[in-house]
């Protein structure tokens, strides 16, 4: 029988991305009844693994049903049974599917970062996991007409959009991944051994202290679509202003001409366009909400405009993202907070560039090393 989009789909997930071995304890996670193929596929193909699924799916405008009306007491609960899964399953893989991307625009923005800051823990704990190698993720999307109206486009260009940034176009997917990963690597390989980084463009002169800090080549593992180039830098050694054009996105809001101020590691001002209230939300939302967690730098050059949906937009090829928040243990990051918020800018303009240790090692969207 001819495999499907979706059994190819599932295979990438469940026997590359996570590894799922014989035994292991497997969630499976979905937004929406939108999934469902998806979900039938990774299900069907963890059985067939010898592993155990579990299923949980929801409905994402629960949500905002649950935000709306929560005591304080209700925001800052954590249910023991999902505390006890973050702390035992072996395999998380958790499927987007959104009938609505504008559901939690309008959330109460207070409440909002309550609930973000009651649940970082959760986030920690499978960050610590993952890095001890104890457990593995992967988060992954279907289309559906929200994200294709979000993007816009049909849902037939979208669809072919997604599949297409997911290499599930090709026979072998996995080729592919390991192809991009064995290029990112040696990238990887040679930031390694960086001090200082140093990016230059609109508005923007920024360096990063990244020694000791490790460079990790994305191929799949934990988002798909996948390809950049990552790592935590050293909290407080970022300093200069930085500007991004691109639309940042982030829980149903988003926020345009974001232009940020750092010292030392932490936001001292910051400006936008648009949804300035939104992003001075955010960075108050507890004591790590105002630093750096992440720098990154895209590679996939089967995405080439944002398309609203950050787990696509985040690895346009020419592009780098900085995340403001919660930083990555693997990587030797320190910062905690229950903000993760990847802002993108543009870098194939000629005047965006980036340094090595004052060595340029990146011009036109594209590594020259």
């Amino acid at each position: 029988m001819q495999k499907t989009i979706w059994d190819k789909y599932a295979e990438v997930l469940v026997d590359y991305s996570t590894n799922v071995q014989k035994g292991d304890l497997v969630q499976i996670r979905a937004t929406s009844i939108y999934a469902k193929d998806l979900v039938k596929a990774v299900y069907k193909r963890v059985i067939q693994k010898g592993a155990h699924p579990i299923l949980r799916t929801s409905f994402e405008d629960f949500s905002d049903i649950f935000i709306k009306y929560a005591s304080d007491e209700q925001l800052d609960y954590i249910d023991p049974i999902v505390e006890l899964e973050y702390k035992t399953i072996d395999k998380f893989i958790s499927i987007g599917a959104p009938m609505n991307t504008k559901n939690m625009a309008r959330a109460d923005l207070t409440k909002l970062s309550r609930r973000s800051k009651a649940s970082q823990g959760l986030s920690k704990t499978l960050m610590e996991r993952s890095a001890k190698g104890e457990a593995s993720w992967v988060v992954a999307d279907v289309p559906t007409h929200a994200l294709a109206q979000e993007a816009k486009m049909s849902y037939d260009e979208y669809s072919e959009f997604l599949f297409n940034s997911c290499y599930l176009n090709l026979d072998d997917p996995v080729a592919k991944l390991r192809e991009l990963d064995e290029k990112q690597t040696k990238w990887a390989n040679y930031l390694n051994g960086v001090k200082k980084i140093r990016i230059t463009g609109e508005k923007t002169d920024i360096t990063f202290g990244v020694e000791g800090r490790k460079w990790i080549s994305c191929s799949g593992l934990n988002n798909y679509p996948d390809g950049e180039v990552f790592t935590s830098p050293v909290e407080n050694d970022i300093n200069g202003e930085i500007y991004f054009d691109f639309p940042q996105n982030y829980r149903g809001n988003s926020a345009t001409g974001v232009h940020l101020w750092i010292e030392n590691g932490q936001i001292v001002k910051f400006d936008a366009e648009t949804g300035r209230d939104y992003l001075e939300a955010m960075f108050n939302m507890d004591e790590g909400s105002k630093g750096i967690g992440e720098i990154a730098i895209g590679t996939n050059d089967e995405i080439q405009e944002v398309t609203g949906n950050i787990l696509f937009d985040e690895k346009i090829g020419g592009s780098i993202h900085m995340a403001v928040g919660a930083s990555y243990p693997e990587t030797g990051g320190k910062n905690v907070s229950g903000l993760h918020w990847d802002m993108i800018k543009n870098m194939k303009s000629p005047d965006s560039k980036i340094y090595a240790d004052d060595i340029l090692i990146y011009e036109n969207g594209k590594f020259i090393i």
